[in-house]
């Protein structure tokens, strides 16, 4: 136990992975080549044509618009799914948890163990997208490194706050109403493919409030070089505070479910 005890519950996934991470390379390579060529090539070039709808975007072109919103979403996604049903198997099905909390770790050990391991999950396959984006030539500014990490944070402000749900479920079947009525909604309507500023006013506080407009909007100006401090300092405060009060519940229904 020299090593920090979170990082021996890091160590279990990692090594877990080693078995699957040549699909999930496919997948992170494939999915932005064929979102970006279908949605901001394809589609982007018919959007472009029209000026009502540059003028909506700011000026710029679709698929500068596109991709970082896509990052973002991606990360989302991403985060989502590690965060569902391996945390449900993990305490009811193969109950890994059970077994690491047989040993010296604590319950906040194992937690954060794995959520440092959906970080770097996140980490790869941001990366992996930003790589493709600027292989499009979708990324106009230095700034777009810094995409990956907002990129990761943006996941983690969903990861932890889901982990927190997983706990506390007997079933997957929760699972997919959230992707459902929570993820795919938000996939579609916090600024990915349109600004918010273009739904119905009703419905923008709402679109607003979400995280991923937030992780969308920080990719977005990072990518384009159009950030400003105040605006950059928001959207991190904003995603950290879904992080720490996530993280916060995902302790407590971890505790009573795997300790109480």
């Amino acid at each position: 136990m020299a090593r920090p005890p979170a990082l021996r519950s890091l160590e279990y996934w990692a090594y877990q992975y080693k078995r699957t991470w040549r699909g999930t390379l496919v997948s992170s390579v494939l999915s932005p080549v064929l979102y970006l060529a279908a949605m901001g090539v394809g589609l982007g070039s018919l959007v472009d044509k029209s000026g009502r709808a540059g003028h909506h975007l700011g000026g710029i072109h679709y698929l500068p618009f596109l991709a970082p919103g896509l990052l973002a979403a991606a990360a989302m996604q991403t985060a989502a799914t590690e965060s569902s049903w391996p945390v449900l198997g993990a305490i009811k099905w193969i109950r890994t948890y059970h077994a690491m909390l047989a040993t010296p770790l604590r319950v906040w050990d194992v937690l954060t163990g794995h959520l440092a391991w959906m970080a770097l999950r996140l980490t790869t396959t941001v990366t992996v997208f930003l790589c493709v984006i600027a292989l499009f030539g979708a990324t106009t500014s230095w700034t777009a490194v810094l995409t990956v990490p907002a990129g990761v944070l943006t996941g983690l402000a969903f990861a932890a706050p889901i982990a927190a749900f997983a706990a506390t479920q007997e079933s997957d079947y929760s699972f997919a109403a959230l992707f459902r009525f929570g993820i795919v909604p938000m996939f579609l309507f916090s600024g990915t493919f349109f600004p918010v500023s273009q739904l119905p006013s009703a419905l923008r506080p709402i679109a607003y409030a979400t995280p991923l407009w937030h992780g969308v909007d920080l990719c977005s100006t990072l990518a384009l070089g159009t950030s400003t401090p105040g605006r950059t300092t928001l959207h991190i405060l904003y995603l950290a505070a879904w992080v720490a009060v996530g993280t916060r519940i995902a302790l407590y229904t971890y505790e009573r479910r795997l300790v109480n």
